[in-house]
């Protein structure tokens, strides 16, 4: 016999399960991560075949670069950045380091290197976050080409040589390297270097086979001076000033390039709160970028940019309806009644996102094992990712969307003490 709110509930379950909108929500949760996975599989494979093997020289004169890497309580992990940057075998290079008035002895640290004539610090007395640490860097840089990096990177040496070949075209204004997972200890490490193969490195691929990519990855990537200025700088008041940039850049018609080569070693975050607030911040970044940018989709001159727009809002709504739908689901079978689509057991189409994520799981880490040989030994843990991986994501996606829509940004996005990249 069902209790009253029991029965209140099973009433409205019943009514969910016949109501019309009920089948568009159950085949939308169903069909489109399959589609979108095989989609990204598909184009990242075909990136890889057609362009990914085939490199560009570098000329006899190559241009002067300025390296920027912005600093805020770093001094346990800048020494080890900054000597990878020593060891670059890229001849004409400087090094700005932009000590955003740390907490901690940022700036005495960086003072050892500066008998390094490559080497110069910027020491700001006021912390004003990431974005206006790299605007207060602009004037003081001698070289045409930008490369950002976060102050806890392991660059390789030879990081520029994959890089800066790309500006030679004209219309090329940004290109974003390949950053690798180094701190594999935790199996949600292990399920973050998973994911920047799998995920992120393959969307770049095939966003790259489609014209235009979502971001350039603010752990390491190349912009030229020029088309920055054009713009402005960055943007302060953006939560991912790297998604803002990428979007201003391809709407004034630049293109932006991934080069898979362009390896560097960063660290992700260790805990489950240090990753819940990178990817709320995450979350909140592109929300606003998505509102800033409303009339792409409305402006013919912008279609190139319709495929990741789009894919962005629909991947939203996915995440919503993943999580009404496993709430309900579950509220359901608690009152006792079994909505279409539902089994105590794995079902069909249960299987077979799970079996299409760990193939693109698979297929992701198999392609980026020439640049990272040890990620296979983080595939075991790939089990957990359909289970309690995409669980996570969208559940931190669903809280924090929304608010994003209605909150007005800060006039600054000042830094978070945080690992993983920007």
């Amino acid at each position: 016999m069902l209790l009253p709110s029991h029965d209140f509930l099973y009433r409205v379950a019943h009514a969910i399960d016949h109501s019309r909108f009920y089948p568009f929500a159950l085949a939308f949760y169903g069909i489109y991560p399959i589609v979108m996975s095989w989609v990204w599989i598909s184009l990242s494979l075909f990136f890889r075949r057609g362009q990914e093997d085939h490199a560009i020289d570098l000329p006899d004169s190559p241009p002067m670069v300025s390296i920027i890497v912005p600093a805020y309580a770093e001094a346990a992990t800048i020494d080890d950045t900054i000597e990878a940057l020593q060891a670059l075998n890229y001849p004409s290079f400087e090094v700005i380091i932009v000590n955003d008035c740390s907490p901690d002895n940022t700036a005495d640290v960086v003072r050892r290197y500066l008998d390094d004539p490559r080497i110069r610090l910027l020491n700001k007395t006021i912390n004003e976050g990431k974005a206006m640490a790299l605007n207060d860097a602009l004037p003081v840089c001698n070289g045409e080409i930008l490369v950002v990096i976060d102050a806890d990177i392991i660059v390789s040496p030879d990081l520029l040589n994959h890089m800066v070949p790309h500006f030679l075209g004209t219309r090329v204004a940004a290109v974003t390297g390949n950053p690798r997972v180094r701190n594999r200890v935790s199996i949600l490490q292990h399920l973050q270097a998973i994911e920047f193969s799998s995920i992120v490195s393959m969307q770049r691929r095939a966003q790259r086979v489609l014209g235009r990519v979502l971001t350039v990855s603010g752990a390491v990537f190349a912009v030229r001076r020029s088309a920055l200025l054009d713009l402005g700088g960055f943007t302060p008041r953006m939560a991912t000033e790297d998604i803002d940039l990428t979007w201003r850049l391809q709407m004034q018609f630049w293109d932006v390039r991934y080069e898979p080569r362009a390896v560097v070693w960063m660290q992700v975050p260790l805990s489950l709160p240090e990753l819940w607030k990178q990817r709320r911040r995450w979350a909140k970044g592109l929300v606003q970028v998505l509102t800033r940018h409303h009339e792409i989709p409305f402006t013919w001159k912008m279609r190139r940019l319709w495929p990741i727009y789009y894919e962005s809002i629909f991947s939203i709504l996915w995440s919503y309806t993943f999580l009404l739908m496993t709430a309900y689901w579950l509220i359901s079978l608690a009152v006792g009644y079994h909505p279409v689509g539902t089994s105590p057991f794995p079902n069909f189409w249960g299987m077979m996102i799970a079996t299409t994520c760990l193939v693109q799981l698979f297929i992701g880490a198999w392609v980026d094992r020439q640049y990272d040989p040890g990620i296979m030994w983080s595939f075991p843990e790939a089990i957990f990712y359909p289970i309690i991986y995409w669980m996570l994501m969208a559940t931190i996606t669903s809280l924090y969307t929304i608010p994003a829509l209605f909150r007005k940004p800060p006039q600054v996005q000042t830094w978070r003490i945080r690992r993983g990249p920007a």
